[in-house]
């Protein structure tokens, strides 16, 4: 055989990473590993262990400790026994631990990414060049966090003991991902690796304690799905983290209901690859590669829905499948391949039955004549062509190599179609246009874009979704305040329940009655009458008849929604031109301080002083967010590659506001302001007890040329209300303000479409402290940081 035969057919011989040292590793604790909490090993309380098995052999690779309740609680307690004293360590103190574990992360680098491709199946080329390197990034980065505590979240605390759980398809690098700024930040770590990858998690928990970590700030307990039920509702913990999928993301939401826990929730996708005529095709292909066949397309945001401009898609689908035929598909500690194994049967058997079901559904099936290997589980690249967009296999998940694709004729219609999801998790868009790729990537429903590009990662940049692939950010700033909680908040009280008053009942004389007026609903910029036909009567605090407000009902939210979504203009209006009907407003309201004042302290029976206290209050409050309006702005991030990633904060939409009792005017515009500042359009329930400063408010928005449907007022049971809000599957967020049980019922109702809720679980906030009601606590809850990334240079 000649070298100029390999030249010609350029085929590639195995080569073998060694695994000696990983399985000697494996061996030195006797292929079984037990939990580890307070900075060391031990078995389940139970004694009962679990098999661990080679995806790419189905050999046995390690038995695992099964965690049960005592287990958990074990861990629990140890976190929040240390919890307290390594918060109080200095950030300096905290960025050399943090230093120590990204060291000891590369000097084991090669170690840990033989053992991650033996429990998970991928390559090994894959977690040696990306997985333990951003790893490793990670810390680094949140060490710096660490070091800069002090002064740039001067008024923040950590959250507390953080329970995480994390997925099998990055199981080291999501581990970073969340324990890295969890401790940073002052926080303690109960961390749950999958049930198939638990290895590196556990070889991690090792080399932390070798680094010096103290015991108890982090602990590993492994187990399954209950393992993972019970960190979850574990009363001791105050914040979940959790990647996986949108139905058990569904689940965690519901079981934390009310529980005042800390959630992030960064779930399953379907994200759209859009090719337009003008692309590189032949780097929009290797793009494709890059989106679904990296890590067999076991990644949440894979570019899963390839969407190809019509006059370019036969020559596109022909080159992709030509490169297709390249790709090897191997055993992972392979050198020389390019897709390794999937990471157990019955995911391998999930994603032959979706690609089954598409192909009867129409799909043309493309799957290239390449060898795979004996044993183990594995399964080809596939391309699915002809696919309509309600077919399963382009609405639901695969979670493995298979692109499916369709076409499109105009920009808009490729932005309606990859719109089409009810994901919103990553998107790619390729064009030589950068100014249609910025255009088409500003308006796609979509955490994180790609220009030109696709799966870049950095810790200096926030990932995470919309609709239901979850809410929260993870990585850079914004994913720091996850872990994270306001100084001003802390110590806050119950609020004590509104007194009711008793109807007092006016003598009957001769003289003539007042004329009846009963304050109409807000809808769409218009005064409407509730659809019920019903009103309430409004009393002062000794009884007297103040006047009746409508009655809302769920047909009325249904018509302030509707009103609502066709304000979509104010998203895309400019900043100051959002900062100037602000400021409008306040001016307006300032022109009937005195009435507003009346009608307050006639509702709520607080002196003449505190009423036109908080008429003073309100109006400068309105002056603040209009300062706001035109700088709450993005960021500019420099990740290590040639190229800017811009954080983008956008509005989330349609925000259902539930105002609390107490202070009916400040507390209406503390969180109508903020949100309208940044472009969202609001349905408002206002105070309940006392609505008259919302319905007079009205008037206000009449003559301050407010957009018709930007703020809509709805008068009613809040309760009931909320109920309405929170199950809208076209809300896209909720803040609700009152009771306890209101704050379980909306995060419980939310699960629908995973809405982002923001409630006080019963406690009250000082409206009149600026530090605790107003600002860049409020703004960032009322918008979404999409990361746009940009590649540039040859």
């Amino acid at each position: 055989m000649s070298v100029a035969r390999f030249f010609d057919e350029m085929s590639y011989g195995p080569a073998p990473e060694g695994d000696a040292e990983a399985r000697a590793w494996i061996a030195r604790h006797k292929g079984e590993f037990g939990h580890f909490i307070n900075g060391g090993f031990v078995a389940s309380a139970s004694g009962k262990t679990f098999d661990s098995f080679e995806p790419a052999t189905g050999a046995l690779l390690a038995k695992i400790a099964r965690g049960g309740r005592e287990d958990v609680n074990a861990a629990v307690a140890a976190a929040r026994k240390a919890q307290g004293a390594w918060a109080k360590l200095s950030g300096h103190a905290r960025a050399r631990h943090l230093y120590a574990l990204a060291r000891m992360i590369q000097r084991h680098a090669r170690l840990i990414a033989v053992v991650e491709a033996l429990d998970n199946g991928k390559p090994i080329r894959e977690t040696r060049d990306i997985d333990i390197p951003l790893a490793a990034r990670h810390f680094y980065h949140h060490a710096g966090w660490a070091q800069l505590q002090e002064t740039e979240f001067a008024d923040q605390l950590p959250v507390g003991v953080v329970g995480q759980v994390i997925p099998w398809n990055f199981p080291f690098l999501m581990l970073a991902w969340k324990v890295a700024p969890a401790l940073a930040l002052g926080n303690t770590v109960i961390l749950k690796p999958a049930e198939f990858t638990p290895l590196t998690a556990l070889l991690f928990a090792e080399l932390a304690s070798a680094a010096g970590l103290p015991p108890g700030v982090l602990n590993v307990v492994t187990g399954e799905g209950e393992t993972g039920a019970l960190i979850v509702e574990h009363d001791d913990i105050d914040k979940i983290a959790f990647t996986g999928s949108t139905e058990v993301g569904r689940l965690i939401r519901e079981k934390t209901a009310g529980s005042g826990k800390s959630l992030t929730l960064e779930l399953g996708g379907k994200s759209p690859f859009i090719v337009f005529d003008d692309a590189d095709i032949d780097a929009a292909v290797e793009g494709v590669v890059d989106a679904i066949w990296f890590n067999q397309g076991q990644v949440c945001c894979a570019g899963s829905r390839v969407l190809v401009q019509e006059g370019v898609a036969p020559r596109f689908h022909e080159r992709l499948k030509r490169r297709m035929g390249t790709l090897r598909v191997g055993h992972p500690l392979d050198k020389a391949i390019d897709m390794a194994a999937i990471v157990a049967p019955v995911q391998l058997q999930r994603i032959e039955s979706l690609v089954s079901q598409g192909v009867t559904e129409g799909a043309a099936l493309y799957q290239p004549p390449i060898e795979l290997p004996t044993g183990g589980s594995f399964y080809p690249p596939t391309l699915l062509t002809a696919v309509q967009p309600t077919s399963v296999v382009a609405t639901e998940e695969i979670f493995g190599p298979v692109a499916v694709s369709m076409t499109f004729r105009t920009p808009e219609e490729a932005i309606q179609l990859a719109n089409h999801s009810r994901y919103g998790l990553a998107a790619s868009v390729w064009s030589e246009t950068i100014g249609l790729a910025l255009h088409v990537a500003a308006k796609l429903a979509a955490g994180v874009v790609w220009v030109n590009a696709t799966n870049l990662f950095d810790a200096s940049s926030g990932f995470g979704g919309k609709r239901e692939s979850g809410f929260g950010r993870e990585g850079g700033r914004e994913g720091c305040y996850e872990y994270l909680k306001p100084k001003a908040w802390v110590g806050r009280k119950l609020r004590a329940e509104p007194s009711v008053p008793a109807l007092k009942p006016v003598p009957s004389d001769f003289a003539m009655p007042s004329l009846d007026r009963t304050a109409k609903l807000f809808i769409g910029g218009k005064q409407a009458r509730p659809d019920g036909n019903y009103s309430r009567q409004i009393l002062s605090p000794k009884g007297k008849v103040l006047g009746e407000v409508g009655e809302g009902n769920r047909k009325d939210i249904r018509n302030a929604v509707v009103a609502a979504q066709a304000a979509s203009a104010w998203s895309s209006a400019t900043t100051h031109n959002r900062a100037q009907i602000l400021y409008y407003i306040a001016e307006n309201l300032s022109g009937r301080a005195a009435e507003f004042a009346d009608r307050i302290a006639a509702m709520t029976g607080v002196s003449a002083a505190n009423a036109r206290a908080e008429v003073e209050a309100s109006i400068a409050r309105l002056f603040s967010y209009g300062a706001w309006a035109d700088k709450y702005e993005g960021v500019v991030h420099l990740p290590p590659l040639r190229g800017v990633a811009l954080a983008m904060p956008e509005p989330q939409g349609v925000v259902g506001v539930i105002c609390p009792p107490e202070s009916p005017l400040l507390g209406f515009v503390s969180l109508v302001a903020p949100l309208i500042a940044v472009g969202n359009r609001v349905v408002v329930v206002p105070s309940e007890p006392h609505p008259l400063a919302a319905t007079d408010f009205y008037s206000v928005l009449e003559t301050s040329d407010v957009p018709a449907g930007v703020v809509n007022i709805v008068t009613g049971q809040a309760t009931e209300l909320a109920k309405t809000l929170a199950a809208h599957n076209d809300v896209d967020a909720l803040w609700a303000f009152g009771t306890a049980d209101l704050s379980t019922l909306v995060e419980k109702l939310s699960v629908g479409n995973l809405k982002r809720t923001f409630v006080d679980y019963g406690k009250a906030i000082d409206w009149f402290d600026r530090s605790a009601a107003e600002g860049q606590p409020f703004l960032r809850r009322a918008v979404d940081v999409k990361n746009i990334w940009i590649p540039y240079g040859e």
